[in-house]
């Protein structure tokens, strides 16, 4: 039995192509909020310790990425820790003599997965999040207390949440409002009534037991589709921006 070190959040989103098939799905990776470039590179060898001050680390690294542009620019097919670029030119010529045609043939690169690369990801499983639903979402939430929409919200008060098929309904403890911290291990759900409970807005009592600054994501898992219809499987819906719950007193952490 394979044993992971790391896991990839997956959504399932119905696969429209199996029209015949009532539970056929696709998987759809939630990827991190950010997307990592050389500069967060080189901060973080920095930070696991090398002599080589941060400036320097990030123009090694872009002198390294522009040689490889270089020699496949040359023809050369160039094999680093994680991939290899081979190059590659698209397109058909009609007889012998045909001429490179820039309209008709694509100069471009195959890149292939090394051995180590593939080795890296047999550590990685999947933690399914849900099913996906495209038609439904999480617009805004307003902090009941300040009356703000900034991402920041209070502990013990009520927020309203804005949005699209967002009405909680359905049986059992995966269904209903959570605030989930950057580890994702123990969801908070909301144990409270749900105040106010509407497909376009819900009104919920945010959790005192949530950690004064600390961010969170709201999720809404619901079997709601349409008038007194359930969905087969749960929808998971996920605010895109991090809730920061207020310290009080003070200024409120600015909200990028």
């Amino acid at each position: 039995m394979a044993v992971y070190e790391f896991f990839w959040k997956v959504w399932l989103r119905l696969n429209l192509l199996t029209k015949d098939v009532d539970n056929d799905y696709t998987a759809e990776v939630s990827t991190m909020k950010n997307t990592l470039r050389n500069e967060d590179i080189a901060r973080r060898i920095v930070v696991e310790g090398s002599e080589i001050k941060y400036d320097t680390m990030l123009s090694i690294i872009k002198q390294h990425d522009r040689i490889i542009s270089e020699a496949v620019q040359q023809g050369y097919s160039v094999l680093t820790d994680n991939c290899q670029f081979t190059p590659r030119v698209s397109g058909s010529w009609v007889t012998a003599k045909d001429q490179f045609d820039p309209a008709r043939h694509k100069v471009t690169l195959d890149i292939t997965l090394s051995a180590k690369m593939r080795e890296a990801l047999a550590k990685v499983g999947l933690e399914i999040l849900g099913v996906k639903d495209s038609g439904a979402s999480i617009n805004k939430v307003t902090d009941g207390a300040t009356g703000l929409i900034d991402g920041t919200i209070t502990a013990g008060d009520v927020i309203t949440i804005e949005g699209d098929k967002l009405r909680v309904a359905g049986e059992g403890e995966a269904i209903g409002v959570f605030f989930v911290d950057s580890t994702g291990a123990n969801p908070v759900k909301v144990a409270d009534r749900i105040r106010r409970n509407d497909p376009k807005c819900v009104e919920v009592k945010v959790p005192d037991s949530l950690t004064k600054g600390a961010q969170y994501t709201l999720r809404i898992v619901t079997s709601f589709s349409s008038g007194t219809t359930l969905l087969k499987e749960p929808r998971t819906i996920e605010y895109e921006k991090l809730l920061t719950v207020d310290g009080g007193g003070g200024d409120r952490p600015e909200i990028e």
